[in-house]
């Protein structure tokens, strides 16, 4: 079964990192890709280690009316780039959409793959989840289904490589000189994640009243996050760990584990770590979550999500172990 497959924002990090996945995806075939500042480059002038059924592929300008041949489109702009152009898209072409511009958005479903990996099927318009809320979500989601914590009460510390920032657009704030040796909170109070794993959380646990202070942070390495909750509950650890390995039994990229994880165990590939910390007499339980941002946090899980609206099994191309050391 050959799916022809495009890719636009190929040479972004995320879209680039859709073009690895796919170039050894057993049903996948990219036909086309596109970019904006890279248009008329051979994508082997851009990648010099792809194959050479890849090589010769031209960048093509983004002309979403435009498009044919393609069965599955994966979009992977800046947000605010792509809600215009994908609503060109034929409806016969299925999307999933990297960027930001349709998570919870009216006839997208949210694709969060590991958790509601049943309501992919049959869809053709995915938003694929933010890389925060992939780490985040994964730890939680356990927890507020099963009603095991206060979700009007959570405090999210995250920590991000620099490439969840994307490529830069050569702003030197994300050079090498400027994040190297530093730690910096963003987006405080007003992170754009927020709302998305705001509704994420009380479509979980069934609650309106959900309430986060979200403090993301910028450190000095290049791939990976790690998402540290706070919430309120009496659960003890052990009965955390319980109910994420029920939770995720049978799924095949969630790693329940009774130590904390490093980002470094899930570089590079597909896969979630999640483990908890309890102390019922302080009401308080800790989550955490790890995952490389390009991979379950971009696109990774937007090939898992391709796989699942395919009818492919929905480890095609990403059973692929972390890199190590």
């Amino acid at each position: 079964m050959s799916i022809k497959v495009g890719i636009v924002g190929v040479s972004g990090y995320g879209g680039g990192e859709a073009l690895r996945i796919c170039a050894s995806h057993p049903n996948f075939q990219v036909t086309y890709v596109a970019g904006e500042s890279s248009a008329g480059q051979r994508l082997v002038d851009r990648m010099p280690g792809l194959p050479g059924r890849l090589a010769d592929l031209v960048i093509q300008k983004w002309h979403p009316a435009a498009l044919s041949g393609i069965d599955v489109l994966f979009a992977s702009l800046p947000t605010g780039e792509s809600k215009e152009g994908l609503a060109k898209v034929s409806p016969k072409v299925k999307i999933v959409d990297i960027g930001g511009d349709h998570r919870f958005a009216e006839g997208w479903t949210y694709g969060l793959a590991d958790i509601w990996p049943e309501q992919m099927a049959g869809k053709t318009r995915i938003a694929n989840p933010g890389c925060y809320p992939s780490a985040t979500l994964t730890a939680i989601a356990p927890l507020a289904a099963a009603g095991m914590i206060d979700v009007s009460s959570i405090i999210i510390d995250a920590k991000s490589g620099v490439s969840g920032a994307g490529r830069g657009g050569g702003d030197s704030k994300f050079g090498y000189a400027e994040v190297n040796e530093d730690v910096v909170a963003y987006g405080l109070l007003k992170h754009a994640h927020v709302p998305e794993m705001t509704k994420a959380i009380a479509q979980l646990s069934g609650k309106s009243d959900v309430s986060l202070t979200f403090t993301p942070h910028l450190i000095p390495m290049t791939r990976g996050i790690l998402s540290t909750i706070y919430c309120r509950g009496t659960a003890t650890t052990e009965e955390c760990l319980k109910a994420a390995r029920k939770f995720y039994a049978g799924r095949p990229f969630v790693r329940v584990t009774a130590a904390p994880p490093h980002t470094k165990w899930a570089t590079g590939s597909n896969l979630a770590f999640v483990s908890y910390a309890a102390d019922p007499a302080r009401k308080l339980i800790i989550a955490l979550g790890a995952a490389d941002n390009l991979g379950k946090g971009a696109a990774g899980q937007a090939v898992q999500n391709a796989n699942l609206i395919c009818g492919l099994p929905e480890t095609a191309g990403i059973e692929g172990l972390a890199l190590w050391p």
